[in-house]
């Protein structure tokens, strides 16, 4: 193809998934690395692309190493997926969160805007957004209302992603992603939390796995899955907003029954609901609508939750077994 591509949060799990794709297409693929923790590459190497991306040293919250990444790269197209990603952790760094995940788009939007208006963009915006639900199943014109700074955050960036296309003519969409997993998600997400207590659990390296509210219902997929989708979004003459979701929704608590059992061990013995893990305000439950995805893009979920969780515990006894 020799297109070229800018993925901020390449060291992330969607990042490195997509930038894995992309290569596969024949992209030339840049990341914005904003060099913040010890080892943020695993997932790369993990994958065997490292030295096949090229890192711009970056942050989204400095416009200017973002603008100098839109001039090193000369993108043809654009995926910001760099945040402050983490729920838990939007409440106690709201400010943050705010700097990085909000403003960061826009710098990102503003950036693209002056050195190449002709570039493609990628929002990721998220199934947060939808938060106290509106509607029993969530799609593109369900009314979002947020319910955590995170979520606030990323509402905003996805109407500036929204506002930029309308004000500016540039080819910009956002992938609404609900809950999406893998074995490079981070140990700090619940279901990589699970499945690692599982595998220290059946290895005898733990005895018990802590988690707050286990009967939030979510819509769990598969991320190698859902770059897909992010990729098909910018391959389209005319830029929109897409759900991504399965149309599966499913308890934490059933979700932990699924690892156990796939390690036969009954999650009930070793399961234990500390509150200390509550939300100051949940979200009981997203549910997709993918139709819209699938007949504009032929895209749809091909991973079950089942196969997506076998998954993550294989991996996780490997790297117990190894020690990591």
């Amino acid at each position: 193809m020799n297109k070229r591509a800018l993925i901020t949060g390449i060291t992330g799990q969607d990042g490195a998934y997509l930038a894995k794709l992309l290569l596969k297409k024949g992209y030339t693929v840049y990341g914005l690395h904003a060099r913040r923790a010890s080892d943020t590459l695993w997932r790369l190497r993990e994958l065997d692309i490292l030295d096949r991306v090229s890192l711009l040293e970056g942050d989204l919250t400095d416009l200017s190493s973002v603008i100098r990444s839109m001039h090193a790269s000369e993108a043809d197209e654009v995926y910001n997926l760099g945040a402050q990603s983490f729920v838990a952790t939007s409440w106690m760094q709201p400010v943050l969160t705010g700097y990085v995940t909000g403003l960061g788009a826009v710098n990102m939007l503003e950036a693209l805007r002056l050195t190449n208006p002709s570039a493609r963009f990628y929002q990721a915006s998220t199934s947060e957004m939808f938060g106290l639900v509106q509607s029993p199943v969530q799609s593109e014109s369900t009314p979002f209302y947020p319910r955590s700074p995170y979520g606030a955050a990323k509402l905003y960036a996805h109407w500036m992603t929204v506002n930029y296309r309308e004000s500016f003519g540039i080819h910009a969409s956002s992938g609404i992603l609900f809950n999406h997993e893998s074995p490079l998600r981070g140990i700090e997400f619940v279901t990589r939390k699970v499945t690692d207590a599982v595998a220290r659990i059946k290895l005898g390296k733990e005895k018990q796995l802590r988690l707050g509210n286990i009967d939030a219902k979510r819509d769990w997929g598969y991320a190698d899955d859902y770059v897909q989708a992010m990729w098909l979004m910018l391959q389209q003459a005319t830029p929109d907003d897409y759900v991504i979701a399965t149309g599966r929704t499913t308890t934490v608590r059933e979700m932990c029954q699924i690892a156990f059992d796939y390690v036969g061990l009954d999650y009930e013995k070793f399961v234990v609901v500390d509150p200390k893990y509550f939300r100051p305000a949940e979200v009981d439950i997203l549910l997709g609508d993918p139709r819209k995805a699938k007949t504009n893009l032929n895209w749809e979920a091909h991973t079950t939750l089942e196969q997506l969780i076998k998954m993550m515990v294989d991996a996780d006894l490997r790297r117990v077994d190894r020690g990591e």
